[in-house]
């Protein structure tokens, strides 16, 4: 009976390691992929306002998008075509330091790359035109992210405030695209916008928000780029995505994201 008690313990011991660990690799996972949204929008803000400062033929940029390039960002304009051609590259070396930006305004043909991160942005921004799956709210943009990312090909569609002083987490969509860049899927990932006032001259310990079952049990890719762009104005220390059964927790200062069941996260209140 005393093997059979300890043998019981020994496994259920086993199998508490084990979820712990398989939520750090998830927690890992999540934290990488917006961490990665964040490099390519924060170089889509900067390399725009770099560009659009000096360009001379503002009339003909047909779109924008950033993408890595040997892991240095770039944002790449096109023309506004039938068949669009790269009309500038804003290149970074370092993002910290934005004024080290370069920029060619050289008019050539898209790499492979750029033409297949191009493809799936045109087809994606095409769905936003045209589905009404996708929403619209006064004062935002939904700004398109196209990456290639662990093999896959991807867009995500991010809500971005026109005004200051919210922070908004929501509306936002994934599409995934096959090898030959066919659409495989479109889907909401928030089902609702969700706005967080902020004042900038107050320091704010803690913000919140909730996960339905159908956002899913954690933090999003999507949330960690909305934090990443916008926790350093905020001023916020940490911020808490709660759903049914787990706790993700961001540290804002440190970029760091724990995940934590509901039981355990309760145990240390």
């Amino acid at each position: 009976m005393t093997k059979l008690i300890l043998t019981v313990f020994v496994l259920a011991s086993s199998l508490s390691a084990f979820s712990q660990t398989d939520l750090e690799t998830r927690a890992k996972e999540i934290s990488d992929e917006g961490k990665m949204l964040y490099r390519l929008e924060i170089a889509a803000w900067h390399g725009s306002d770099i560009f659009k400062t000096s360009y001379k033929e503002p009339w003909r940029i047909g779109g924008y998008f950033a993408y890595l390039d040997e892991d240095k960002p770039k944002c790449l304009f096109f023309s506004k075509a039938e068949k669009p051609k790269v009309i500038g590259v804003v290149s970074f070396g370092d993002m910290i330091v934005v004024e080290t930006a370069t920029i060619a305004f050289k008019e050539r043909e898209f790499s492979n790359k750029e033409q297949e991160l191009y493809t799936i942005r045109a087809k994606a921004f095409e769905e936003v035109q045209t589905d009404t799956l996708f929403k619209a709210y006064n004062n935002t943009n939904l700004n398109l992210i196209p990456l290639i990312y662990n093999g896959e090909k991807k867009v995500y569609a991010i809500t971005a405030p026109k005004v200051v002083g919210t922070v908004l987490f929501g509306n936002d969509y994934l599409f995934t695209f096959g090898k030959n860049n066919s659409l495989i899927e479109k889907k909401q990932i928030h089902r609702n916008l969700i706005p967080i006032e902020f004042d900038n001259n107050k320091e704010t310990i803690a913000t919140v928000h909730y996960h339905a079952s159908e956002t899913g049990e954690f933090i999003t890719p999507t949330d960690i780029c909305t934090l990443m762009l916008y926790s350093k104005f905020t001023k916020w220390k940490t911020h808490y995505v709660v759903s049914e059964n787990y706790v993700s927790i961001w540290d804002c200062e440190k970029e760091e994201l724990t995940i934590l069941t509901r039981e355990d996260y309760d145990k240390q209140l």
